[in-house]
């Protein structure tokens, strides 16, 4: 078994805390590099025309929560969102996803991410964190329903992510702490105080380099902070290490090819927790999120994928010789 499980009810649900944002997805034709003149940075005054535009529903709370409901879990979303949520609002409800814990603030917009690439895959961002500057102001104890199990602490701001850490904590709510990007803009105090006690800490190789080397904490010590730590590997797959034990390796799902990588992580994070929500080894949990991500590194967009029970079984099978044992 996976020596860690939960209670099993059916209406158990998973919480999941982190943004609500749209992504501004532009393309340049070009490259930066060409109409960039190094004598001239001190004043830089640059207009690219773009030759595609795509608006996307995006966040890790509102990626995370697609894919569980996708994988036949009823999600419940704690987070902020603005005053232009509402077609991003119905579009979770119609798949699915409990939006009751979405905090919408009407003087002021959803978290938006504009983000403009050229050909060499060089991209040049900027974010307005919009109402996801007040995710700090949500309790997470108020907001979690009656039905929770279990939660997920994804990345938001740096406050509401140590908030709702610590009220898991006294709720006695398992958690999994992903902090993702935002593992560089908190100091290791912070990644210590929101990490505490997590069931599982989740992060990208390189994330977790970083982590430990602002925590302080080595492949011993990790385990004082967190109970175990799942690391995504990219096209590798990913691990799963426990103190006691060797490494749970699981290979990557197969795909037809990459599209857009944006949001696997937050996919695989989905199809872990899927597993863990039905007591599941911790192999089957990686393959179940690596399925999941395979699906949407072939889209545009963390959300434009979907998939019916027959098709995500046989990618599973395709990748690891048996239907996945889940309901």
């Amino acid at each position: 078994m996976s020596g860690f499980s939960l209670p099993v009810r059916p209406d158990g649900q998973v919480v999941v805390t982190g943004s609500l944002a749209f992504d501004q997805i532009m393309v340049f034709s070009g490259n930066f590099k060409d109409h960039i003149l190094p004598d001239k940075m001190h004043a830089i005054n640059i207009s690219f025309l773009v030759s595609e535009l795509r608006k996307q529903r995006g966040g890790c709370a509102g990626n995370i929560a697609y894919t569980l409901a996708l994988l036949g879990q009823n999600p419940r979303v704690v987070a902020t969102a603005g005053a232009d949520f509402d077609q991003y609002r119905q579009f979770l409800v119609d798949h699915g996803v409990d939006v009751g814990g979405i905090d919408v603030r009407q003087n002021i917009d959803t978290a938006s991410c504009h983000i403009t690439t050229d050909q060499s895959d060089n991209q040049i961002i900027g974010f307005f964190p919009g109402a996801m500057a007040h995710a700090g102001e949500i309790s997470l104890r108020a907001q979690a329903g009656e039905n929770a199990i279990l939660a997920i602490v994804a990345p938001d701001d740096p406050d509401a992510m140590i908030r709702h850490s610590r009220e898991a904590r006294e709720m006695e709510l398992p958690f999994l702490f992903d902090p993702s990007f935002q593992v560089t803009a908190m100091d290791g105090e912070t990644l210590r105080s929101a990490a505490e006690g997590a069931a599982f800490l989740m992060v990208n190789d390189y994330e977790f380099a970083v982590f430990q080397k602002k925590t302080e904490t080595d492949d011993r010590s990790i385990f004082d902070l967190v109970e175990r730590v799942v690391v995504t590997l990219g096209g590798e797959g990913s691990k799963v290490l426990t103190r006691d034990a060797d490494p749970v390796e699981v290979s990557a799902a197969k795909i037809s090819g990459v599209v857009d990588p944006t949001g696997a992580g937050d996919a695989y994070r989905a199809g872990f927790i899927a597993g863990l929500m039905q007591s599941q080894p911790f192999e089957v949990c990686g393959q179940l999120g690596s399925v999941a991500a395979a699906f949407v590194v072939e889209q545009h967009g963390p959300q434009s994928h979907h998939y019916t029970r027959e098709a995500f079984d046989a990618r599973y099978t395709a990748s690891y010789g048996q239907a996945p044992p889940i309901d």
